[in-house]
């Protein structure tokens, strides 16, 4: 159990190659990029090479296509370390790394063989998962006795998808999607949804809007458009009407990831709100001498490691469920972390006094950025309920 606590000489070596990829191209480049007006144009497929040059992107990959095969604690070791440069930066990697992981897992031999080389071997491939509709997002969490409004009707050789997603990370820019679509008109989501693999490309696959979000904006997050799209079976990923055990079986520790991209926007507020209370006069003496910003600047430190602790069980346990894994550890890590990160920026705000309402201090976006976890990747409210469900349902 100790290795979720003590890092092995292999994870400081990952995470100092990932610290000198933040200092050296996320931020220097992060502001300018939040601040365009248009959403498309804050994704930077620059720093998506750079990372894939220095083996960020393909990771989670097994050592046979190139990568570290690293493991979901190292991942999410990752993950915050990218989301203390930018959070719009850490979820495209998080989205990407996770999926890549699951596809491993779910793909048949033949899907990875065919897949996954190229994915590896391209150095913009990025990956989605397209869950989320304008009328579905908290029924698939929690399930409601409904069925997703993007149907997959079948046909021969194959199905035919039409419908539409919303909010998809890396939709507009992903080279691979994993698709939920309903196969099953008289079952719920739950029960009668199939996953299919959906390259970029694919007639009757576009791409709509890119959200103009409040922050976490150096990710898009985009559309997705099937009009009449021809899935061959050879796409279908698991069984048909078995989507939901794609994500049961293989994606325990997706909500600890997206707690670890929160927790990297707590931990780059506090490390600022620490360098202004150093530097910063009044009454006559450094704001950190006051007994009051100092107690302040130590309940936040608790709150991030307190919220790390937890990501940390929650990754590990995730690969190793037969140590103590419970379901609540795949909602609840990321609710914790998202309220720490919250607090943490609103904290650092007020104790930049005027300053931190200005812009150019850089508080203004880590305040907005925090916000993006209050919702993203399952409300909090839903997760908690998702979480009392799995204590207290017989």
């Amino acid at each position: 159990m100790e290795a979720m606590f003590v890092q092995t000489p292999e994870q400081r070596a990952v995470l100092d190659t990932v610290r000198r990829f933040v200092e050296e191209v996320v931020r220097p480049r992060a502001a300018e990029l939040d601040a365009r007006a248009d959403p498309a144009e804050s994704y930077s497929w620059e720093i998506v090479e750079r990372a894939d040059a220095v083996g960020i992107r393909t990771m989670t990959l097994g050592r046979e296509y190139g990568g570290l095969g690293a493991d979901a604690l190292t991942t999410a070791m990752v993950i915050e370390e990218l989301g203390r440069g930018d959070l719009g930066v850490s979820v495209i990697f998080a989205q990407t790394l996770k999926i890549a992981q699951i596809m491993q897992k779910a793909l048949s031999p033949e899907q990875r063989a065919r897949v996954l080389p190229g994915f590896a071997a391209d150095p913009r491939g990025m990956l989605a998962i397209g869950i989320t509709e304008p009328d579905v997002s908290s029924d698939y969490l929690v399930p409601h006795p409904r069925p997703f409004g993007t149907a997959a009707v079948k046909a021969p050789g194959g199905f035919v998808l039409n419908g539409l997603k919303h909010f998809i990370s890396n939709g507009n820019r992903a080279s691979h999607c994993l698709v939920f679509a309903q196969t099953d008109p008289g079952q719920p989501l739950a029960e009668g949804a199939t996953c299919f693999l959906v390259e970029r490309g694919r007639p009757g696959f576009t791409t709509g809007i890119v959200h103009d979000k409040m922050g976490e904006r150096l990710a898009n997050n985009a559309e997705l458009i099937f009009q009449d799209c021809f899935i061959p079976d050879e796409n279908v990923v698991g069984s048909v009407g078995r989507g939901f055990r794609v994500l049961a079986e293989f994606f325990p520790q997706s909500n600890a990831y997206a707690g670890a991209s929160a927790l990297g926007v707590a931990v780059a507020a506090y490390e600022k709100a620490v360098g202004w209370a150093r530097v910063r006069v009044q009454g006559g003496m450094p704001l950190i001498e006051h007994d009051g910003i100092r107690a302040q600047l130590a309940e936040m430190r608790m709150l991030i490691d307190a919220s790390r602790s937890y990501i940390h069980r929650a990754a590990w346990l995730a690969e190793h469920q037969e140590h103590g894994w419970d379901r609540t550890l795949g909602a609840l890590p990321k609710v914790m972390a998202s309220q720490a990160a919250w607090k943490i920026a609103t904290w650092c705000l007020e104790i930049h006094g005027g300053h931190g309402y200005m812009k150019e201090t850089g508080v203004e976006k880590l305040v907005r950025d925090a916000a993006a976890f209050l919702h993203s990747d399952g409300a909090n409210r839903t997760l908690f309920l998702k979480a009392a469900n799995f204590m207290f349902s017989a």
